[in-house]
């Protein structure tokens, strides 16, 4: 049997002008995963990774454990997350006064109760395809196009490597729920939910061969969850 170890990124920079990119806090949490990993005696035989900056900064700091010693992962835009500012953009526009929905008074939004509540409304639209996008949201993409575009990736990957093969995927969070949607068969809703969970430098594992696809592990923080470490679980 062959394994996908996903790796949510490490915590990004929320309410920064641009949020694509690890904080302090973040590096320490992906370094803080490959020092558990290392001690362990982790190996791992490939490295693919989104192309957003916080997914090739959490790579940086897991590729070390990858045999052969890459300078580089193998990027893969497939793996990016969707554009969560896009969707925000749609809604507040086209649905905000007519919900009577608390607007944001910043841009981008720094309150993150604001944030979220804002944003499970957007992608309650979003999967139900009600966002219509402007020619000024290129960056929008459809939920379905979304969807088949991490199935695509995790298809090609899964047929690129077998024979026990251990692949490490630094991305994001709603990749990888819409992952475990693959694996498990579950709603487009129950993906939207599973992405709130997931932790960020979080281990999720997918074994897979002989015609079977498994989930062995989720949103796992073995590095953070030992005495002194839980203050630096976060979920955003």
């Amino acid at each position: 049997m062959s394994e996908l170890i996903f790796v949510r990124h490490g915590q990004a920079s929320f309410g920064e002008e641009s949020y694509d990119k690890l904080s302090a806090l973040g590096v320490r949490q992906a370094s803080t995963l490959g020092k558990h990993w290392r001690d362990m005696g982790e190996q791992f035989d490939h490295i693919y990774a989104g192309t957003l900056l916080r997914q090739k900064e959490t790579a940086k700091q897991l590729i070390s454990l990858v045999k052969g010693s890459p300078s580089y992962p193998n990027f893969k835009d497939a793996f990016n997350e969707y554009s969560g500012d896009s969707l925000l953009r749609i809604y507040m526009r086209d649905y905000l006064k007519h919900d009577k929905t608390e607007a944001a008074s910043d841009w981008p939004i720094k309150d993150e109760r604001v944030f979220q509540n804002l944003f499970e409304l957007a992608t309650a639209k979003w999967i139900k395809n009600e966002l219509t996008p402007s020619t000024e949201d290129a960056d929008y993409e459809s939920w379905e196009t979304f969807k088949n575009r991490v199935y695509g990736v995790i298809d090609e990957i899964m047929e690129k490597h077998t024979s026990g093969s251990r692949v490490l995927i630094s991305t994001s969070g709603g990749v990888i729920a819409m992952a475990l949607q693959k694996v498990l068969n579950f709603s487009d809703e129950h993906v939207i939910s599973t992405n709130w969970m997931i932790h960020n430098s979080s281990v999720t594992r997918v074994r897979y061969g002989n015609d079977k696809v498994s989930l062995t592990q989720f949103n796992s923080l073995p590095h953070l969850e030992m005495k002194g470490m839980k203050h630096l679980i976060t979920y955003r």
